[in-house]
C-alpha cells in the first residue's frame, strides 16, 4: 500500500551560506491569479532527469540498453505518460545522451562544465537548470536508475504538492532489516542493536519495518532549491512499492535489474495483449545480410541455430511466425531452412503484406509482433503492438521500436526477441489472473 506522512513541517534557513549565481536576466513571472487578473495559473511542474555522460562505473550508463530500451527511456516514459508535468527536461553534457533523451520525447537542457564535475551534485545541477528557466515553479527530480518507476506514482506525488501543499516530497521504501552499530577495526567494543531487541526478535510479519530513501524521485517546490534544499518546508515521503524501488546504482547488478524490470517496469499506457503472429525481416534478421553466390551463380546465405531455436520454440507456444522480404531472394534457398514458415519475397509494401495477413488471421495489430532492421521496417514497427530490432539495425529502425536486441542480426537477435516476447506475455497472463 501506498502511504504519505503528511504535516511533518519544518522551516529552512540557509546554513551554508551558499553565494548566488551568476545567472541570465530574469523574465517577468507569470501571474498566479492574485490582484483579480483573470484565472489563477496553476505552477509549472517540471521533470527533471539528471544525466552526465561520464558514469565511473558503467560506461555511459545512463543509454546503456536495459530489456531493450536505454535505461533514461523507462523514466521518462513513466514521466510523459504521467501527465502532471508541463515539460519534461533531460539534463546532460553529451550529445549521444541528448539524441536518445529527444527520441522519447524529452527536452534538453545541456548542463555547464562546471556542474558535470565528479564532484558536482544533484542540486549544483538542478540550481544552474532553474537559473536558465525561470518560467519552473517546481522540480520533480527523477532518477534515470529507478526504472520500475510508474506513472501513477508521479501523479500522486504532484497531487501533494500542488493540492496539498508540501514544500517537497520524496520516496520512500520499506524494509525489514535489523540494524547493528559499526565497531571500528581495533576498537575492543561490543556491537549494539540500533532498531531491535534481540531478546524479543519480532517475526517480519509482527514488524512493520523502517522507511528508507529509495532515491527514486525528490520533489521540491524553487524557493526551497534555491535555499540549497531539496527537502525542507512542509514535506512529505511517498512510499513506492518495494517491487517498484529499484536502483541499478546500489541494489543489483544489470541481468538481475533487466529480469525486474520486465516484470515490474512500465511499458506504455496502452495494454499488453497476447502476441499470435510473429513477422520477421529476412535479411539483417533472420540472417546477417551477406549473400554468397556460388559459381553456378545460386544464392547461398547463413542464418544461426539459435534463431531456428527460437522459430520453433514460438511455433509450440502458439505463435504464427511469418518471414518477409523487399529484396528477391530464393525461396528455394529460404525452403532449404526447413523452417517451415509461410513467406513473401519482394515486397515492396511491407505494412501492407503484414495487414493482410493479420486480417486473415483476425487479428488487431496489438497482438502482432515484428522484428526489423532497415528503413523498410519503419512503419511496420511503428504500427505493430511489439516490435524489436537486431543490436546493428539502422538508425531509423532503432528510433521507432520498443526493443533493442543486444545481438546482431543473423547471430541469435531473433532468438532474443522470442524470448523477450515469452516474458512480457508472461507479464500480461499474470495480469489477467489478478
Amino acid at each position: 500500500m501506498d502511504s504519505v506522512e503528511k504535516g511533518a513541517t519544518t522551516s529552512v534557513s540557509n546554513p551554508r551560506g551558499r553565494p548566488s549565481r551568476g545567472r541570465p536576466p530574469k523574465l517577468q513571472r507569470n501571474s498566479r491569479g492574485g490582484q483579480g487578473r483573470g484565472v489563477e495559473k496553476p505552477p509549472h511542474l517540471a521533470a527533471l532527469i539528471l544525466a552526465r555522460g561520464g558514469s565511473k562505473g558503467i560506461p555511459l550508463k545512463n543509454i546503456k540498453h536495459l530489456a531493450g530500451v536505454p535505461l533514461i527511456g523507462w523514466v521518462l516514459r513513466a514521466a510523459l505518460d504521467s501527465g502532471v508535468f508541463q515539460s519534461v527536461w533531460v539534463s546532460t553534457d553529451h550529445d549521444e545522451i541528448e539524441n536518445v533523451a529527444k527520441q522519447f520525447g524529452a527536452q534538453v537542457h545541456r548542463r555547464s562544465s562546471e556542474v558535470s564535475k565528479d564532484s558536482s551534485t544533484s542540486l549544483d545541477a538542478i540550481i544552474e537548470f532553474l537559473n536558465y528557466h525561470n518560467e519552473v515553479d517546481i522540480v520533480g527530480n527523477i532518477q534515470a536508475t529507478s526504472p520500475c518507476l510508474h506513472p501513477s506514482d508521479l501523479q500522486k506525488v504532484a497531487e501533494m504538492i500542488r493540492e496539498e501543499g508540501y514544500d517537497s516530497v520524496f520516496s520512500v521504501v520499506r524494509r525489514h532489516q535489523f540494524r547493528w552499530s559499526e565497531i571500528q577495526k581495533g576498537v575492543r567494543e561490543v556491537t549494539e542493536p540500533l532498531n531491535l531487541n534481540p531478546a524479543k526478535r519480532p517475526r517480519r510479519q509482527d514488524w512493520d519495518g523502517e522507511l528508507y530513501e529509495n532515491g527514486s524521485f525528490y520533489f521540491a517546490k524553487r524557493h526551497l532549491i534555491e535555499m540549497g534544499y531539496l527537502q525542507g518546508g512542509k514535506m512529505a515521503y511517498y512510499e513506492m512499492r518495494a517491487e517498484h524501488s529499484v536502483d541499478i546504482d546500489v541494489d543489483i547488478d544489470w541481468p538481475i535489474a533487466e529480469q525486474r524490470v520486465l516484470r515490474y517496469g512500465y511499458f506504455g499506457k496502452d495494454k499488453l495483449k497476447e502476441i499470435k503472429l510473429l513477422v520477421c525481416s529476412i535479411d539483417g534478421c533472420l540472417t546477417n545480410g551477406h549473400i554468397y553466390v556460388s559459381g553456378d551463380q545460386k544464392e547461398i546465405i547463413s542464418y544461426d541455430v539459435k534463431d531456428a531455436i527460437g522459430i520453433s520454440l514460438l511455433k509450440k507456444s502458439g505463435i504464427e511466425v511469418r518471414l518477409i522480404s523487399e529484396r528477391a531472394c530464393s525461396k528455394q534457398t529460404l525452403s532449404s531452412l526447413k523452417l517451415d514458415c509461410k513467406m513473401e519475397v519482394n515486397v515492396p509494401d511491407k505494412l501492407a503484406v503484414v495487414d493482410e495477413w493479420r486480417k486473415e488471421m483476425g487479428l488487431c495489430w496489438k497482438e502482432v509482433a515484428y522484428l526489423g532492421n532497415e528503413v523498410s521496417d519503419e512503419e511496420c514497427l511503428k504500427k505493430v503492438g511489439l516490435s524489436g530490432v537486431p543490436a546493428d539495425a539502422c538508425s531509423t529502425a532503432q528510433k521507432a521500436v520498443g526493443y533493442i536486441c543486444k545481438c546482431n542480426g543473423g547471430r541469435g537477435a531473433l532468438r532474443e526477441f522470442a524470448e523477450h516476447i515469452f516474458l512480457l506475455m508472461e507479464k500480461v497472463i499474470n495480469s489477467c489472473q489478478k
